[in-house]
């Protein structure tokens, strides 16, 4: 009987549900999206790895130091392949040379050739392997020191073919080729670019020697891959390290898992969030639904149905939707996936959307999404719903509400925003774990108590913001003032959905906006020199290096390097890290936060630590420290100056001279990675901006810029990522729209017969239009403004959580902020389009005749 009768009311209000429905369906849909994308991308690089790998892989032991040193790849002489080859149970040992740091350039257009973010580019040689990763389909394998082979889908972007030319830069040089033949890969391209030259030209060009970077070997069946992987190193002896086929598997899995679970995360957290939002929408929907059936409420009560029998129905029209819901959604997020797989296509990673993998994972978190949602927003209506008496549902109006009720709403309100204010303040004055532990609560108690409170803020806010709307727009104006604070709860929990999305918005702005001023602020004080070269995905080769030494107008150029070391302290604890090499003349470039030292004694056999550190362990100018390089190379550095923290470009760092880290690692010593040139005096600094830019015009894989492009290129690189959160927030501000336009349309529903009656006694249909479009504006106004402030607390106290990281200039950023108030009044304009239209269209006699 309970369920008949909820099913009935269910399909009896589905058209007042659809935009409820249309929330859980996003929602849902997003997450099962992502999970399939997922799901799909890791079975299908999985696939490949399983495809290619060889059955054990022998490369050039390295310990942890030295296999995160930039520079040469380390090499297997070639006499280890033909030892290998004669190993029992190995039908083929093949000798392999691949490397990522060389760089493709289209010589005719000067342009990079391959992806110049995320994947790499791989160059190496043409084998006959047993297991290859690509096919040749058009043209033929490397003949000679002049020809290359290229992957189809980087040729096909690049506008290259067979008998186009081709430049290669590595560390030796430019090197230029002809295409020769145009390989595919036969399962997916993980957007990599792949060129291929024959052995010998592979070897001299991309390693200097005749040698290999690993040694690949397929069995014969005869002996187990953990077997040949035994008597491999036994015959080899130490020196080598060999993976078998399985372990190469989760190597290349692990690479490219850290990237795929991090996007899968960071999805998911948003498409939690707009289900948070959606909450909001699914209990306006049902609170108006059961206060516009108080007398279908008050009858059943009055037949004998129980509180708890009008709870259960309630919420088991809750459970259906939600059923409906997330089963649609469930659906709508293969479509998703193959949208993602798309969107993945555009970055260069080719996946097959003709096998989505849909694991039980899939309907499961689909439903543990959709169900609990919809239950929880059901929840609270479904209560108030049973507290209605007989007598009163069969007043045919909703009880006021209790000023009992309100004073207790007020003072739980009060005391969790007033604990989120008071934990904001205390973060404000922390750093580290504590101060992100604090920002955190205060972050969840100030949104709760917005929450909480907002229904009370309305009467207050609404009649501030709306306080124009009468002397505007007349009696439109005077009515959807009004009417907007007729039902608190109803506005609050509407403009509450719009509030979350929002908040986030201008929060992340604040910190995105301080970053960058911190930045700018701290490049302004600290760095004298005027031009800044930077290498892409890999060292600076000596020919640039002579290309910016040899430009005119230059007074002096710095080479700066990276080297991954551990650091030994006096105390017997040890820290690894990477140390900051470099020349000399460093100090001419960059004004060091000295506390304590010299800076000049830090480029000539000394090293420098932040005061953060050198208080944590207990150092002091003098005490030595030992550096180990790798490979038994280490060295004793004295600490020559204790830095200032609080400035991103020094902070967490360790700087040393490139002279003194030379002496221990000889040839091992990786290439620059960034120098800084400074122009003569008396120099024109733009001319010598041109001819700096002239001197490396061969080599498009760098960045050349002054501290004016250096500072926009910095700021565009936040914009970025703040342009992805907004990206992700969308789907957020969508579903709190909807419950803008659901709001509205329910309540033009609900007050049909006032409608009626206001047009019969002279309100035309364009001041009714009105005034459902001011309801919305101000609805979203309201959102908008709680949002904001919400926001921008968020925001300077994160900045100032994060000031020991070096966030030390606070930057409101006023344009996001207006932005955010006018797109609230368009949102509110055209939320009320369709309820407005609905609204005139009414049937004056039919309206007033409405029971």
């Amino acid at each position: 009987m309970l369920l008949k009768t909820s099913l009935r009311s269910f399909f009896a209000h589905k058209w007042r549900l659809v935009l409820s429905l249309l929330a859980v369906v996003l929602s849902v849909a997003f997450v099962a999206g992502t999970l399939v994308f997922y799901n799909t991308a890791t079975s299908t690089f999985d696939r490949l790895f399983a495809a290619t790998a060889s059955d054990l892989s022998v490369r050039k032991a390295q310990d942890e130091l030295t296999a995160d040193t930039p520079g040469p790849a380390p090499t297997v002489p070639v006499d280890v392949q033909r030892k290998l080859a004669a190993e029992p149970g190995v039908k083929a040992a093949v000798g392999s040379v691949f490397t990522s740091d060389a760089t493709l350039v289209d010589p005719a257009t000067n342009k990079l050739v391959g992806p110049t973010t995320g994947a790499p580019t791989l160059t190496g040689n043409w084998t006959d392997s047993p297991r290859k990763s690509v096919d040749i389909t058009s043209g033929h394998q490397p003949q000679g020191a002049d020809q290359l082979m290229l992957d189809a889908d980087t040729a096909k972007k690049s506008g290259l073919g067979l008998g186009s030319r081709l430049r290669v830069i590595t560390a030796s040089g430019n090197h230029d080729f002809t295409i020769s033949g145009i390989v595919t890969f036969r399962t997916t391209n993980p957007g990599a670019a792949l060129a291929f030259l024959d052995t010998p030209t592979a070897q001299q060009v991309l390693l200097g020697t005749e040698a290999y970077t690993s040694v690949e070997l397929f069995g014969d069946g005869s002996r187990s891959n953990d077997e040949l992987k035994t008597a491999a190193l036994a015959d080899l002896g130490s020196g080598f390290d060999a993976k078998t086929a399985a372990e190469q598997q989760k190597e290349n899995s692990d690479q490219i898992g850290g990237f795929l679970k991090f996007m899968k995360w960071a999805m998911l957290g948003f498409a939690f969030l707009s289900a948070a939002v959606g909450i909001f929408l699914i209990v306006n929907t049902f609170s108006m639904l059961v206060a516009q059936r108080t007398r279908e409420i008050g009858l059943l009560r009055a037949i004998g149905g129980s509180r708890s029998q009008v709870n259960r129905s309630v919420l088991t029209e809750g459970l259906i939707l939600g059923v409906i819901g997330s089963t649609i959604g469930i659906g709508a997020g293969l479509g998703l996936a193959v949208g993602l797989i798309q969107l993945m296509h555009a970055t260069g990673m080719n996946l097959d959307s003709s096998s989505l993998q849909v694991t039980w994972t899939v309907p499961v978190a689909g439903y543990a999404v959709g169900l609990p949602v919809t239950l929880l927003a059901a929840f609270f209506p479904a209560r108030r719903a049973a507290r209605i008496t007989p007598m009163a549902a069969l007043l045919d109006h909703a009880a006021p509400a209790e000023p009992r009720a309100n004073r207790i709403r007020a003072a739980i309100g009060l005391l969790i925003t007033g604990a989120g204010v008071a934990a904001l303040v205390a973060a404000s004055g922390s750093t580290g774990s504590t101060g992100g532990g604090l920002l955190g609560l205060g972050l969840l108690a100030t949104l709760v108590g917005a929450v909480v409170l907002g229904p009370l803020l309305v009467s207050v806010l609404v009649r501030l913001l709306g306080g124009l709307l009468p002397a505007l727009f007349g009696p439109a104006g005077r009515l959807a003032q009004r009417n907007v604070v007729r039902n608190p709860r109803r506005t609050g929990s509407t403009a509450a959905a719009l509030m979350i999305g929002l908040a986030v918005v201008i929060g992340a702005s604040v910190v995105t906006s301080s970053m960058v001023g911190s930045m700018t602020s701290q490049i302004d004080k600290s760095v004298g020199a005027d031009y800044v070269v930077e290498g892409h995905m890999g060292g600076l080769n000596p020919a640039m290096v002579d290309a910016v030494r040899q430009t005119k107008g230059l007074d002096h150029v710095t080479a700066q390097l990276r080297v991954p070391g551990e650091l030994v302290l006096p105390n017997g604890a040890t820290v690894r890290g990477r140390l900051i090499a470099a020349d000399a003349d460093f100090t001419r470039d960059f004004r060091l936060p000295v506390a304590s030292g010299n800076a000049d004694a830090v480029f000539d056999g000394g090293i420098s630590v932040g005061q953060d550190f050198a208080d944590e362990q207990h150092l002091k100018v003098g005490d030595p420290i030992v550096a180990n390089y790798g490979e038994g190379r280490t060295q004793t550095l004295r600490v020559a100056a204790v830095l200032k923290t609080g400035n991103q470009l020094f902070d967490h760092r360790f700087f040393t001279g490139t002279q003194t880290v030379a002496k221990a690692m000889g040839d091992r010593l990786p290439a620059p990675e960034v120098l800084f040139g400074t122009a003569a005096a008396g120099a024109d600094k733009a001319a010598v901006l041109a001819d700096l830019q002239k001197s490396l015009a061969d080599y498009p894989q760098l960045m050349v810029k002054d501290q004016a492009g250096y500072k926009d290129m910095v700021k565009s690189q936040f914009d970025q990522l703040l342009a992805m959160v907004y990206g992700l927030l969308g789907l957020t501000i969508v579903v709190a729209v909807l419950g803008v336009v659901n709001t509205l349309a329910l309540s033009v529903v609900e007050r049909t017969r006032e409608i009626g009656l206001l047009r019969a006694i002279g309100l035309s249909r364009r001041q009714l239009r009105r005034t459902v479009r001011l309801e919305s504006v101000v609805i979203a106004l309201f959102g908008a403004v709680l949002g904001t402030a919400l926001g921008l607390g968020w925001g300077v106290t994160a900045r100032a959580v994060l000031a020991d990281q070096g966030l030390t200039v606070l930057t409101v950023p006023t344009g996001t902020v207006l932005t955010v108030l006018i797109g609230s009044i368009l949102v509110g304009l055209v939320a009320a389009l369709v309820p407005a239209f609905r609204a005139a269209r009414m049937n004056v006699l039919a309206a007033i005749a409405t029971d």
